[in-house]
């Protein structure tokens, strides 16, 4: 079983991943240069399963919070089954736009992991993205949204979209900064961009974490099993705290704030590696 001073160590991971699966600052970069400096007493292939499983918490925050957004099948006022064609429609669309990531995840998923899982590329990331999140943000000023909800999200835009996330195979990035630069150029407003954005993690995420359960197995010692559920568990509650926040400070602000941070931290970063 993990000592207390593991399970300390697990419960920050997971508050960093809740935190930062979710504002676009890049959870597995921060995930990353955290572990430069917090070492799990557990072997190579077992942290990078757990990196990816706790995920799973966050998923089922989003999934918590966007219920009734995200489930296809409810009640008429007479309590008779129906199907919500709209909320269909929108999982359809979601499917074309994890495609593009889906194909160069494939392709190149291994060469990313053995190559550019650096701090240098993670720093790089998070400054050259943090600078796109501050120049959409002030081109914006000037433009009005065309997308205004995500009802209004078209197959093309969901299709654009996905292409911009295929930019978050690169570490430091961020999944939902690739997603929500990408639809904020293209005229989508943040609050329908942002909630686009939990829409094509549940697939995606639930995706990658079955995939790498198989390619690891499921032969886990009880510590680890232990380890898995403190971490998963603490990922879902910040999440929800996280996701919530979110949506509220983007209805009165925008994303510039977040790419300030990615500048400040990726500049950082450089320094400490360029002494140590």
């Amino acid at each position: 079983m993990p000592d207390f001073i593991e399970i300390l160590k697990v419960i920050f991971l997971g508050i960093v991943e809740g935190i930062t699966e979710w504002l676009p600052v890049s959870s597995t970069g921060h995930m990353l240069l955290v572990d430069e400096f917090i070492k799990m007493n557990v072997s190579e292939e077992f942290k990078e399963l757990f990196f990816i499983v706790i995920q799973l918490g966050a998923i089922l925050a989003v999934v918590m919070i966007f219920w009734q957004k995200m489930w296809p099948f409810g009640l008429t006022d007479e309590k008779k089954p129906m199907v919500k064609k709209d909320i269909f429609s929108m999982w359809f669309k979601v499917v074309v736009a994890c495609i593009p990531g889906a194909v160069v995840t494939i392709l190149f998923d291994d060469f990313i992991e053995e190559h550019l899982h650096t701090p240098t590329v993670i720093a790089i990331a998070l400054i050259f993205y943090g600078i796109a999140l501050i120049v959409i943000e002030n081109w914006n000023k000037t433009r009005e949204a065309k997308v205004a909800t995500l009802a209004d999200i078209t197959y093309k835009t969901a299709f654009i979209i996905g292409m911009f996330q295929v930019l978050s195979i690169i570490p430091g990035t961020s999944r939902s900064g690739a997603t929500i630069i990408g639809a904020l150029i293209i005229g989508v407003s943040r609050v329908a961009a942002a909630e686009f954005t939990f829409f094509l993690a549940v697939p995606v995420m639930l995706g990658m974490s079955l995939l790498k359960i198989l390619k690891i197995g499921l032969a886990f010692s009880s510590g680890e099993l232990v380890i898995l559920a403190v971490g998963t568990i603490t990922a879902f509650v910040v999440s929800v705290i996280v996701i919530k926040f979110l949506m509220s400070y983007i209805k009165k602000k925008d994303f510039k704030l977040f790419g300030w941070y990615r500048i400040v931290l990726g500049a950082l970063v450089l320094l400490y590696f360029a002494v140590a």
